[in-house]
């Protein structure tokens, strides 16, 4: 009785292992269906062995991992509980969580450039969120409407396996694919390594395409994106981060500003030393007007391009190509259509240190080493309305706190309200470069006490041209930047320099050079950590630096 008690259940285990494997080789091809979206959101590999490694790769990978949510959930289940109904249910049930995580996942990847990861749950919420807040019905109807049609698919693969079992077993086409994905698999994998010991860029850049795939490298991604001459790649080359590409037309100002009465002139009172949180706050109790104090405000670039990045509102990789357009930034543009002046002073020992093509923006320039001059409140009454730029480029910040706080008093005895920004500007380390700054601005337009997102220098001249002078331009036209009032609770904020890429996330800063080499500075701990190597943050990025060059092409169509 027990021997056949034993076959039975053996001969019951055994169809339905069968039968889960039939399930198994329908939904392989279902996911390949669906990971359809992992390939469309790239280009196109160039050549044969590209596009033959691409295909290959494709159908083997999903076939894989497939395989593989069946071997680690459906199979154990299936042993432990080998009742018809119950597994033929949960496989259903597992597989439409898998087609719809593979959705999901293809959605987020066509949407920010990396598969679902813990690390940038922020910016999948996001992505998520803009979705809801856009036309939530549809959102929610849709999803609705592909968590059933994938289950009632689910249902259909099943039932059909299940009653045309021993006609399937029959058939021989099962065994000429399962050869074919092997061999697809195999080969995939032999071609990678070939490419990876040649530096095949078409076949390396395919990396990280599909979910739990080969990583990308840091050089590699930066290649990918724009950001590092394939040439220099191929060639194994290490050359000073650039463009692969044409910078985009860098655009001039039409009749778009309306300049506002009540805050004609703007003071950016910038010093090449440190301000801690301690000056940001004693600066704040000497003035009686509204203060916005920028809490993790970053300056991440040598002087010469804080500059650049200061006035053009662009990343540090733009300069060359946008200066040699010779066209003024967007700021200075409204300034002259609206006749108002630009001065810059620099106090210091040294002469003029502005770089030429900024020199000639300004109505006048001065260099000085004393600023007793300036501390009286009569000189700042005289001052004329426009921008003025103080630079304080001395040894400590001695001078600059007495003209700070000179300047805050005889803003309580004006009768009106200008605007000043405080801030450091230029760094001479990269541990300076990924340190945060901490900077205050006191405008009447702003009612925001305290910004705690990310803000850096790219900000600054948005910020003037829509509060100051009432610009009706769109920020994605010149800019990267966003006005300090507008920034994102979940904004990763980037620049460059010739050696690599730096971006801002949290509480943390990563610095990426060409060698795929990941170093992570801890902004409460003021100092380097370990940590690991984190492609998602870099991909983020890369397309907060790509934004100008991306909203140029959307423009231009091309």
């Amino acid at each position: 009785m027990a021997t056949i008690v034993s076959k039975d259940y053996s001969k019951k285990l055994l169809k339905l292992i069968s039968w889960s494997h039939w399930f198994t080789f329908f939904n392989i091809a279902i996911a390949i269906i669906c990971s359809v979206i992992y390939i469309t959101s790239e280009p196109l590999p160039e050549s044969l062995i590209g596009q033959v490694y691409l295909f290959t790769n494709w159908f083997s990978h999903m076939a894989f991992i497939t395989f593989l949510a069946f071997l680690l959930i459906v199979f154990p289940i299936t042993l432990l509980l080998p009742y018809t109904r119950f597994i033929r249910a949960s496989a259903s049930i597992v597989f439409t969580l898998f087609v719809m995580l593979l959705v999901l996942d293809g959605y987020i990847y066509s949407q920010l450039g990396y598969h679902i990861n813990s690390s940038s749950s922020d910016q999948i919420f996001a992505v998520i969120n803009g979705q809801i807040q856009a036309n939530s019905r549809a959102f929610w109807f849709t999803a609705v409407v592909l968590c059933l049609s994938a289950l009632s698919v689910q249902l259909v693969v099943s039932n059909y396996a299940w009653k045309h079992l021993e006609q399937l077993q029959k058939t021989r086409f099962a065994k000429y694919f399962i050869h074919t994905f092997v061999g697809a698999f195999v080969f995939s994998h032999v071609i990678h390594i070939w490419a990876d010991a040649n530096l095949e860029y078409d076949i390396l850049r395919q990396d990280n395409v599909l979910p739990l795939s080969y990583p990308l490298t840091a050089k590699t991604t930066l290649t990918k994106y724009g950001l590092f001459d394939k040439n220099a790649y191929l060639e194994r080359r290490t050359e000073p981060l650039k463009l692969s590409h044409d910078v985009p037309k860098y655009p001039e100002l039409t009749q778009q500003c309306r300049t506002s009465g009540d805050a004609s002139r703007v003071f950016l009172v910038l010093t090449k030393n440190d301000l801690t949180q301690k000056n940001i706050n004693q600066f704040g109790q000497r003035t009686n007007q509204k203060t916005t104090k920028l809490l993790r405000h970053t300056d991440s670039a040598s002087i010469d391009s804080a500059w650049f990045n200061l006035f053009y509102s662009l990343p540090t990789i733009y300069q060359q190509g946008v200066l040699a357009q010779q066209t003024s930034p967007v700021l200075f543009q409204a300034l002259k259509q609206a006749q108002l002046n630009a001065t810059y002073t620099q106090i210091g020992d040294r002469e003029n240190s502005l770089p030429t093509w900024l020199s000639a923006e300004f109505t006048t320039t001065q260099s000085i080493d004393d600023i007793s001059s300036f501390v009286q409140v009569e000189r700042f009454k005289r001052i004329k309305p426009g921008l003025h730029v103080l630079y304080f480029d001395q040894a400590d910040n001695y001078q600059y706190q007495v003209f700070v706080d000179a300047l805050l008093l005889a803003q309580k005895q004006n009768r009106q309200q200008d605007i000043v920004f405080m801030s450091r500007i230029g760094n001479e380390t990269l541990s300076d470069s990924l340190s945060m700054k901490p900077a205050m601005l006191i405008t009447p337009h702003i009612k925001v006490k305290d910004v705690s997102e990310r803000t850096n220098q790219m900000d600054v001249a948005p910020t003037l041209l829509s509060q100051w002078l009432s610009c009706d331009l769109p920020v994605k036209s010149y800019s990267v930047g966003k006005s300090f009032e507008t920034v994102d609770s979940d904004r990763i904020l980037a620049n460059s320099n010739e050696k690599g890429i730096m971006v801002f996330d949290k509480d943390r800063s990563v610095f990426v050079d060409q060698n795929s080499n990941f170093q992570t500075f801890s902004q409460s701990l003021g100092e380097p950590i370990m940590d690991k190597s984190d492609f998602p943050l870099l991909i983020d990025g890369i397309n907060f630096i790509n934004q100008f060059a991306n909203n140029a092409v959307h423009q231009t169509g091309k």
